[in-house]
């Protein structure tokens, strides 16, 4: 029988998918005791939290594969994975929709200074006057990554009336542009004509610190700039400089270089709004992405030539 280690809670529907087809399910209870479980497992099922090493292959002797019920696979040491022949997969069409309306939410909640209202108000003053913001309707809007999140980031701007920039590795269709009526850039071009850059790419060696001084730099004065893609992809020290000189007028954060954050100072920056990586946390998109990766377990165990059960 598949034995399958469930290391991060994941919604019960996929587990109870797993295990109508079969499966023998275990889950982690002590986190010191993943190095001898994964000995005895034929997958792995893991979110954020899991950090799958090079050392912790190397022990999975049974392991044929790891999924990560999420669109990120950063925690996963995919070389190592991939020397061992080891399958991973990840579910990154489950919290597109979710991240997007986050994002939106973020863009919003800066261009109206929602939360500093809302906190004013509780303290017991009124600062109307105080709290002007400004129209999304017209402004620029800079995409950097345009897959699952970053399109529907998309569709959703460009129904508010935005202009949408687009820069990404390959360009996309010109159906897709024109549906968007978006302008494909360069990243810097992006840099320099976008009022607000949001943040949607995988973290590579590529994308590390993609934004960093430089880019910075580049910007237009009082940008604004969302991240709920991963918070390395940015340097913080480069964004609190930049926000402290007011090159950047405001950030919105789900993400962050070190999860919990220890950038104190950043995140309790008045021009900056902080969210604890909860981008996919929606009942929907959990219980989507342990469906997702149950059916590819499913499928690949019992329907895939590139595996044997025996």
């Amino acid at each position: 029988m598949v034995k399958i280690l469930i290391c991060d809670p994941i919604n019960p529907e996929g587990i109870k998918r797993l295990r109508k087809a079969g499966f023998d399910i275990k889950f982690l209870t002590r986190r010191e005791m993943l190095k001898e479980e994964v000995q005895e497992c034929d997958a792995l099922i893991v979110r954020s939290r899991t950090k799958v090493t090079r050392d912790l292959i190397k022990r999975g002797k049974r392991l044929k594969m790891i999924a990560r019920a999420g669109s990120g696979l950063d925690n996963i040491d995919l070389k190592a994975a991939e020397a061992s022949g080891i399958r991973v997969v990840n579910a990154p069409e489950a919290p597109a929709d979710s991240v997007a309306e986050l994002t939106i939410g973020l863009v919003i909640a800066l261009a109206r200074k929602i939360t500093f209202a809302d906190m004013s108000m509780k303290r017991g003053k009124w600062l109307k006057k105080e709290l002007k913001g400004f129209l999304l309707k017209g402004k620029k809007l800079g995409l950097i990554g345009l897959g699952n999140i970053g399109l529907r980031v998309a569709r959703i701007a460009k129904a508010i009336g935005m202009k949408i920039l687009v820069t990404k590795r390959t360009p996309p269709s010109p159906q897709l542009l024109e549906e968007m009526e978006a302008d494909f850039l360069s990243l810097d071009d992006l840099l320099r004509q976008s009022d607000i850059i949001s943040i949607h790419v995988p973290l590579t060696e590529e994308t590390k610190r993609m934004i960093d001084v430089e880019e910075i730099n580049k910007m237009k004065d009082g940008v604004f700039l969302i991240n709920t893609s991963r918070g390395e992809v940015v340097n913080e020290k480069a964004l609190l400089d930049a926000l402290n000189t007011g090159k950047i007028g405001g950030v919105a954060l789900d993400v962050y270089e070190t999860e919990p954050p220890k950038n104190l100072e950043l995140i309790r920056h008045p021009n900056v709004i902080c969210t604890p990586h909860i981008g996919a946390q929606t009942i929907e998109a959990q219980r989507e992405a342990s469906l997702i990766i149950a059916d590819k377990i499913i499928h690949f165990f019992k329907y895939s030539n590139n595996n044997s059960l025996e």
